[in-house]
Order: structure tokens, then C-alpha cells, then sequence
């Protein structure tokens, strides 16, 4: 008998959400990873990082045929809907759809903490296995568990949970095997009464889930070719929008390390002002601006309660400040390859790019007349606090944005953010009739431009380097056309990606950086990193060598068209946390860029 129980857990993982709560399916529709009420809760099913649980389930909920021997998996097109089949020795089959509700309901959006299976019968009576081992603290805390006619309730100290379904409860309370006649459906979420057939409850709200989805994806202004890839990535990115606050997390998971036994474990659902900037830039280039319109709620908090001027890199989506970080010693984490981490030191670092981040976030705002809430002048005397921060920092030391924990230095890439702050600054004051304000971040930016051309530029090594002074090589010098910084056929960024590519590149593939870290030199590439050498390609003419990179990239996405944090440049292997804000952006900004115009075929 083949199960899922036999497969060791991968990358092969399949996102669902709503906005609210989000879960990891694995190709044989177990669920293994689910943080409810919210991204950053402790997990409710914590497979992907170990731990005990039932026999060979640890904080799982699987849905097991007899005698599988086989698999498949993908989205019902163009929505956030997770379709898993499995096979038998007999012929038989089944199907799983799984997804959490969310759709127009009373002019809102209904986007309950609750997941939804729904297990239909493809051909013949075969016999399937349900169970779920939930948790709380992390895998510590085994709930009590009661039940009802329709129901089953999981009793944990600081919560509980309650599954409708109309599936025998014993059968799903044991984890007996039985024979399946019809459609069941499963609903996991808060413990509150459950006044509608359960059946027809489920049905309604997937076909309404479905409807929304392609309504959404409907209005997507997307390029020609690559239209799949694009509309996965725009609605992974949405799903890791927090709508309750605007927040955007960097990734759904914690502790998935960037290489093999590396320690390099970290824990991303969290709002990162660099990443979110990237992700709210992304879907605006696709025409869907809610996403931006929602998060800068959120910034306007995050600057309104920094009254000195420092804003940290990250918060959490609650725009909670303290993120301790701790470690988890009892689980054994992803493939037994610990630590497990959750909270995130980096926020207590000194990052100066952030104030770049957050004006380039909502510069966009000033210029959109589609916007509900137009940015004004208020809003953009609020920004000027954080051009002021950024004019200050701009030539001091700081952690960078790789978030180097043991040293600081001048970073390039901070530098170059804080003259993207005063840049933008000026083009928005132009836009608002202040014709002074705009001349004086006009010149502070170009102080700024100065410093960095001759600060950061390496003679020997015809190169922009990774901080003022320096000699190693980094990646993120590549923003320096992406941001409007520099000219892409500048002799001097033409020498830069010549040396990047030389220094930093293993086939498609592209590092970080070249100087060892905390942690020594990396092992793996950084995903954004290779599309950001895609971008800088289709920059300065080579666009023949950047499409045929970018299909190679795209070909590293897992069964479902999702991206993580890293990949292993030898065996082709995803790393690091899932999935990745910054690796999905760099597939839509890809596309985007390199796409042929939709003139060509109609």
C-alpha cells in the first residue's frame, strides 16, 4: 500500500487562502502546513517541519486512498481553488478540492478563518482514510477532542476549532477505512454553531469562491505570452496580502532553509516594507491597484508611529514591532534539517533602504487618478518625513539589505534606495504644483546619485560593488536600472552585469553574493536575484539571452507553478521558505518585460 505517510515532504506543495488564512497541500492532498487565525499564529498543522502526531502523521490532515499508486495536482484555472486526484490498483479514483471561501457577501468580502474539502468520487466505490491531528504550541499542545452529530470540536488552551462534515464522524474521528459513495465536505474553522446543510454549504461556497477568483483574474491586465505563469503568480501574491490590515507577508512559512543543512532557517510571515514594495509594484504593472490601495493603509500606520523618524525593515501583520526571535527545540523541522525559528531578529536591525521602500511603495498613488482615495498633499508632507530619514542615512553605516547580522557597512543598495526616496519625492511634489519641494529633493537626490557613482564604483574590478569602499560583487546592484538610477547601456552597468555574470552565475542561476556571510558562502541562488539579472539582460539589448533565461527559470517552479526563496544551481532543487514573495514578482516583472505586445496577434 502506497500512502502519503510513505512520501517525505517537499516543495511538491499546493498554496490555498483567502486573505485571512492560508494552508500547504502536498501532492497527495495532505495538508501540511496551516497557521490559523493568522499568517503568523502558531501552526494548527505543522507536517512540513516534523514533530510527533499520530503514527506518521504529525500535525497533518490527509485524505488517504487504499492502495494508491498515484497522483496529480492542479488549480481549477485561474483561481485559488486546489484539485488533487489520486489513483488505485483497481482503476478507482478520487478527487479533492480545496480552498478557502472568499467572495462578495453583503457588500464586503466574506473571508472566514476556515478551510474547505470537498471529496468526490472519480470512478468506482473506492475506500478512503480521513484523519487530522491538529496542534497547538507549536506542536506541543494535543487538543481534547469532543464531538457532535455533524461535528468534531479540537480543544486547545487558547483556542478552539470545529469541523462540520457530513462524513461519518466516527469513522473520521478513528481514521477508518470506508467506502465512499458520494461527495463529503469538510469545513475546519472557529467554533461556532453551524445552521446550514453542511453539503450544500460547501458546494455554494466553492462555486462562489470560483466565481470571484475569475472575476479577479478577469480584470488582470496581463501580458501575451506567458498568461498562466502571470495570473498563478498574481494570485499567490494576492494571498499573501493580510486583508484585515493591508500587511503584506514575505512568505507563508517559517524555518524551510535556504540550502541543505545550512542554518540558514528564518521565519517569513512578516510584512517586509522591501518586499511588499516589490509585491504591490508587481500587481500594479498588472493593473489590479486594490492590493496597493489596502497596504498603504497599513504604511500610513507604520510612519504615524515612528515619531523619531526610525521605521524598522520588517513588523508584523498586526503592525506589531517586537518580533522575538525564538527556537522551537522540540520539533525537528523541515526533513530533520532545524532549527525551527519563529519571530525574526531582523527587526531590530538598522536597515536604510526601508525609507526608500516605502516611498517607492506609494508613489503611485499620487499619479493614479483611478484610486478610490487619491494620495494629497497631507499624505505626501507624511512621506517627506521619510525622505527626510533617508536623506540622512544615506551615507551611514547599516545591516543591508540581505540583513547581515555581525557586521555593518555602507550598503550600495541602501544608498541607492534612500536617492529612489528623494527622486520620487521630487517627481510627486512636481505632480502636487511645490515647485520648491521639488527642487529641493530634486538636488538631494542627485547629492546622493554623486556620492554613489563615486562611492561604489571599483576601478579594479569595473564593477558597482556591494558597499562604499568595498570590493565584493552583490546582486542587488542590478536595482540600479530596474529603479531608474543609472542608464542601462552606462558603460559602467554594462561592466557591472558582465562581472556579475562572471563572478555571481552558475548557468541561469545567480547568488546573492560573493564575500561569506554569518553562515559562510552561499550554497544556493537566490531566485529574485536570477530575474533580476533577466530584467538587467532585457535592459541593455541581450533580450534573445533573457527570454531563453527566463523559460529555464519558469521551469524550476514546482508542479503548480509556485516559487521559493532558492534553488540548488546542481540538482534543481527549491530551498528556503514558501512561497516566495520576491521569486513570484520576478516571474511577473519577467513577463512583462519580455513579452511580445498583444498588437502581433490581433
Amino acid at each position: 500500500m502506497n500512502h502519503p505517510a510513505a512520501h517525505t515532504v517537499s516543495m511538491d506543495l499546493g498554496l490555498i487562502g483567502n486573505g485571512a488564512v492560508s494552508a500547504l497541500i502536498d501532492r497527495h492532498g495532505t495538508v501540511q502546513w496551516a497557521c490559523l487565525p493568522r499568517f503568523d499564529s502558531d501552526p494548527l498543522f505543522h507536517g512540513l517541519l516534523g514533530g510527533d502526531g499520530a503514527p506518521g502523521r504529525p500535525g497533518q490532515w490527509w485524505i488517504e486512498l487504499e492502495n494508491q499508486v498515484s497522483s496529480e495536482q492542479h488549480y481549477l484555472p485561474g483561481t485559488a481553488i486546489l484539485v488533487t486526484r489520486l489513483h488505485n490498483t483497481l482503476g478507482e479514483g478520487i478527487e479533492i478540492h480545496d480552498f478557502a471561501p472568499r467572495f462578495q457577501r453583503r457588500d464586503r468580502m466574506f473571508r472566514p478563518s476556515q478551510l474547505v474539502r470537498r471529496v468526490h468520487v472519480l470512478q468506482g466505490r473506492p475506500r478512503i482514510r480521513i484523519g487530522l491531528t491538529p496542534r497547538g504550541g507549536w506542536g506541543a499542545e494535543v487538543p481534547a477532542i469532543t464531538r457532535g452529530s455533524n461535528h468534531l470540536r479540537y480543544v486547545l488552551p487558547d483556542q478552539t476549532w470545529r469541523l462540520n462534515t457530513n462524513a461519518p464522524i466516527t469513522y473520521v474521528a478513528q481514521s477508518t477505512w470506508f467506502a465512499l459513495h458520494g461527495t463529503l465536505s469538510f469545513l475546519l474553522g472557529p467554533d461556532e454553531t453551524f445552521s446550514g446543510a453542511i453539503e450544500e454549504t460547501a458546494r455554494q461556497f466553492e462555486e462562489q469562491t470560483h466565481d470571484h477568483w475569475r472575476e479577479w483574474t478577469r480584470r488582470l491586465a496581463i501580458p501575451l505570452d506567458w498568461q498562466e505563469a502571470v495570473i498563478r503568480s498574481a494570485i499567490t501574491l494576492k494571498l499573501c496580502q493580510y486583508e484585515e490590515t493591508g500587511a503584506i507577508v514575505a512568505a507563508m512559512t517559517t524555518s524551510l532553509p535556504e540550502a541543505p543543512h545550512s542554518g540558514r532557517n528564518w521565519d517569513y510571515r512578516f510584512c517586509w516594507l522591501r518586499d511588499a514594495f516589490f509585491v504591490v509594484r508587481a500587481l500594479n504593472s498588472l493593473s489590479e491597484v486594490g492590493t496597493m490601495e489596502r497596504y498603504l493603509h497599513w504604511l500610513h500606520d507604520v510612519v504615524s508611529d515612528s515619531p523619531d523618524g526610525h521605521i524598522q525593515p520588517l513588523y508584523g501583520v498586526g503592525l506589531e514591532h517586537q518580533l522575538t526571535e525564538h527556537i522551537v527545540n522540540h520539533l525537528p523541522g523541515y526533513r530533520g534539517m532545524g532549527p525551527v525559528r519563529t519571530g525574526n531578529q531582523a527587526y531590530e536591525h538598522i536597515q536604510h533602504d526601508v525609507y526608500g521602500n516605502i516611498v517607492l511603495g506609494a508613489a503611485q498613488a499620487f499619479h493614479d487618478h483611478r484610486l478610490l482615495q487619491p494620495a494629497g498633499l497631507e499624505d505626501f508632507r507624511r512621506l517627506e518625513r521619510v525622505g527626510e530619514q533617508a536623506w540622512r542615512v544615506h551615507d551611514q553605516p547599516d545591516a543591508g539589505m540581505w540583513e547581515l547580522r555581525t557586521r555593518a557597512r555602507v550598503h550600495t543598495s541602501s544608498s541607492l534606495m534612500c536617492w529612489a526616496a528623494c527622486d520620487r519625492l521630487a517627481k510627486v511634489a512636481h505632480a502636487l504644483g511645490c515647485p520648491d519641494d521639488a527642487l529641493m529633493w530634486a538636488k538631494r537626490a542627485e547629492t546622493i546619485r554623486n556620492t554613489i557613482l563615486t562611492c561604489a564604483w571599483h576601478p579594479g574590478r569595473q564593477a558597482f560593488v556591494e558597499s562604499f569602499g568595498g570590493e565584493h560583487l552583490d546582486a542587488s546592484v542590478l536595482l540600479m536600472a530596474e529603479v531608474g538610477f543609472i542608464d542601462p547601456c552606462d558603460p559602467r552597468f554594462l561592466s557591472t552585469v558582465q562581472a556579475l555574470e562572471t563572478h555571481l552565475c552558475e548557468g541561469p542561476y545567480m547568488r546573492r553574493y560573493e564575500a561569506p556571510d554569518d553562515f559562510g558562502k552561499p550554497e544556493t541562488a537566490f531566485n529574485v536575484c536570477s530575474f533580476w539579472r533577466v530584467d538587467a539582460l532585457a535592459r541593455i539589448g541581450r533580450v534573445d539571452e533573457a527570454r531563453e533565461l527566463f523559460s529555464t527559470l519558469l521551469a524550476a517552479r514546482n508542479h503548480v507553478g509556485l516559487l521559493s526563496e532558492d534553488l540548488h544551481p546542481q540538482t534543481g532543487e527549491l530551498w528556503g521558505n514558501l512561497p516566495q514573495t520576491y521569486s513570484m514578482v520576478g516571474i511577473i516583472h519577467g513577463a512583462t518585460r519580455l513579452s511580445r505586445p498583444w498588437e502581433t496577434v490581433i
